[in-house]
C-alpha cells in the first residue's frame, strides 16, 4: 500500500492526473513496470523533475501562462502542464517569432538560462524587408550600437549574411525585441524572425509545433 502511495504522489506530480485518478490507473494495471521502465497506458513516464524541453514554436502563439489568445503552452500535452513544479518557458519568443523555446521545471536552470550574467548565445534568422546596405556586421559587432529608448550600449553581435535580404544574427543578450530593434537602428525591418540555436542546442529535424524532451547529455550541455 505505502509503494502504492509513493507511486500514486510521483505520477500526480508529473501531470498524469489526481492522486485519486492515478490510483485508480494503478489499480487497472495502467502503470505498469518501475524503475527506469515505468509505463503508463503502454508510453513511457515522463522523467521527473529537472525535465527540460524543447519546442518549435509557430507563429501566433504567445510565451505565457496568462494572457488571452493562442499560448505556447497549449502545444504541451496537458500531463506536462499539470507538472508540479509547473513548466515555465526560458525567455519569452514574441507572437511573430517562430523557432527554438526551451521549458524546464527546474527553477534553478531556468534562473541559469535567462539570466543576462550567463551570456548564452542566441542565434537567430531574420528575414528583412530591404537589402542590407554592407555596414550592418560592423555596427552590431562594435558594441556602441545604443537603442532607442536605452543608455547602454548592445554587447557586441555576430551578423551572417546568407542573402540580399536574409542575415543570421547572434546574440548573447535577450533584450525586449533586440533582433528587431537592431535592424530598425540600421535603417531596416524585419519581416519574419526564426530563433535557430540556443546556447549548444540547434533546431534541427523538429517540426513545427513539436516537442521533444532533452537527453541528458543535452541537458548536461545546456548547465556547462
Amino acid at each position: 500500500m505505502r509503494d502504492t502511495l509513493k507511486l500514486a504522489k510521483q505520477l500526480a506530480g508529473l501531470g498524469y492526473g489526481s492522486r485519486k485518478q492515478v490510483a485508480i490507473a494503478i489499480r487497472d494495471g495502467r502503470v505498469t513496470g518501475d524503475g527506469e521502465d515505468l509505463r503508463f497506458e503502454g508510453e513511457p513516464v515522463d522523467p521527473p523533475h529537472g525535465i527540460v524541453l524543447m519546442l518549435n514554436k509557430p507563429a501566433g502563439f504567445t510565451c505565457s501562462h496568462a494572457d488571452q489568445g493562442r499560448l505556447v503552452y497549449e502545444l504541451l500535452p496537458p500531463r506536462l502542464r499539470k507538472r508540479d513544479p509547473k513548466m515555465s518557458s526560458a525567455g519569452r519568443l514574441d507572437a511573430d517569432t517562430t523557432g527554438l523555446l526551451l521549458f524546464t521545471d527546474d527553477g534553478a536552470l531556468l534562473h541559469r538560462l535567462i539570466s543576462p550574467k550567463s551570456s548564452i548565445p542566441k542565434t537567430y534568422e531574420a528575414r528583412l524587408a530591404r537589402p542590407l546596405e554592407g555596414h550592418e556586421a560592423a555596427l552590431f559587432a562594435s558594441g556602441a550600437l545604443v537603442l532607442r529608448g536605452e543608455e547602454k550600449p548592445c554587447l557586441p553581435a555576430a551578423l551572417e549574411v546568407t542573402g540580399a535580404q536574409v542575415a543570421s544574427l547572434t546574440l548573447t543578450e535577450g533584450r525586449y525585441h533586440q533582433v528587431r530593434r537592431m535592424f530598425a537602428a540600421a535603417g531596416n525591418h524585419v519581416d519574419a524572425l526564426h530563433r535557430s540555436r540556443f546556447g549548444p542546442l540547434r533546431l534541427e529535424g523538429l517540426p513545427e509545433g513539436a516537442w521533444r524532451i532533452l537527453t541528458g547529455g543535452e541537458v548536461a550541455a545546456l548547465k556547462a
